[in-house]
């Protein structure tokens, strides 16, 4: 072999070795060749009153999965679930996502999860993989769910099985390309014990219950990569909206810092959730407050209680003002403009 020729080769073998170990070390090759994912078992999970009625509370007042996988109806404040359509699945089109489509997870054996295992089910909960091995969208809350306990998500998937049938065919979700391939990297595969949480304590039985709610996805500010902005938990600013909704709203911040909320007691906290207001102010309905309106008070204090630990964070958000430009999380909201930059 030529003198050059031996260069070229030599070279193109350095550029493969450095291309191969910095895709090792960034965005791995799930992205190239599918995620990782477990094999389905053939467990199954045994039904009983007492997970039926856990599961039915934790599906309809603190997981927010029927919110998601059901047609809402947007004409009424607290976008309550259609009748006779929850667990159909639908379309975000409205929410500028039109290829996003959330799974029929009622029973009905042809459209819905009425022939899906009990482990595919599970698996689809906590890992984000669904019963056809696709990686499902992280809208999808699954690194959340990752810690639910084994005895809360054999309940969830004993009241999903109890979803009354109903036949909705829905095209499949098309997630665009790249975002496609990069989703590949989020699943990882459970495969230990999730043993029973610590609810020792108020503070760490709402740390358990606020991770279930997703409430820091919704809390906490994010980059255009779709990043939790480190230092902002829970520090609000984050854009949602809905079909109907008259503007997107910019979520709050629920820290202690003067901006926050240092202002609430226990019974205003609870107050809100039931309510939907602040005093004499409705809150935005893009805050699924009616969904979770229904958690028992122990559970609310409980969530309360976990948020008053967390650090305060100094970041301004009033949907009552224009949205503009934050410099602090460089997101378009209300009062955006009130908030500098934090010097190095």
């Amino acid at each position: 072999m030529r003198r050059w020729q031996k260069a070229v080769a030599a070279t193109a073998l350095v550029i493969g070795v450095l291309l191969s170990a910095g895709i090792t070390a960034t965005i791995g090759w799930s992205p190239f060749f599918g995620p990782k994912a477990r094999p389905l078992t053939d467990r199954r999970i045994e039904p009983s009153a007492a997970r039926l009625e856990r599961g039915e509370y934790l599906v309809r007042n603190v997981a927010g999965c029927l919110f998601c996988h059901s047609e809402i109806d947007t004409s009424t404040r607290g976008l309550p679930i259609k009748a006779g359509r929850a667990g159909v699945g639908r379309s975000f089109e409205a929410e500028d996502m039109p290829w996003l489509v959330t799974s029929n997870i009622t029973s009905d054996p042809d459209t819905g999860a009425g022939k899906w295992s009990d482990d595919a089910i599970a698996r689809a909960i906590r890992e984000g993989i669904g019963h056809d091995g696709r990686t499902l969208f992280p809208m999808m809350p699954y690194q959340n769910y990752r810690s639910m306990s084994d005895e809360d998500l054999a309940s969830v998937v004993t009241y999903i099985r109890t979803l009354a049938p109903v036949k909705q065919a829905h095209p499949p979700t098309a997630v665009p390309f790249p975002v496609n391939r990069l989703i590949n990297s989020v699943p990882q595969p459970l495969e230990r014990a999730v043993p029973e949480p610590d609810l020792s304590t108020p503070e760490k039985r709402g740390q358990y219950l606020t991770t279930l709610a997703s409430c820091s996805d919704c809390h906490t500010p994010r980059d255009d990569k779709g990043a939790p902005l480190p230092g902002f938990a829970f520090a609000g600013g984050n854009i949602g909206g809905y079909e109907g909704a008259r503007e997107p709203r910019a979520s709050a911040n629920l820290t202690q810092a003067p901006s926050g909320i240092p202002y609430y007691d226990e019974n205003l906290f609870l107050e809100v959730i039931r309510t939907g207001r602040v005093r004499e102010r409705e809150i935005s309905d893009v805050m699924p407050w009616a969904h979770y309106r229904n958690m028992k008070d122990e559970d609310l204090k409980a969530i309360f209680a976990y948020l008053k630990t967390v650090p305060p964070v100094d970041h301004y958000v009033d949907n009552a003002l224009p949205p503009t430009k934050c410099a602090k999380c460089n997101i378009e909201h209300g009062g955006g403009e009130r908030n500098k930059k934090s010097q190095p």
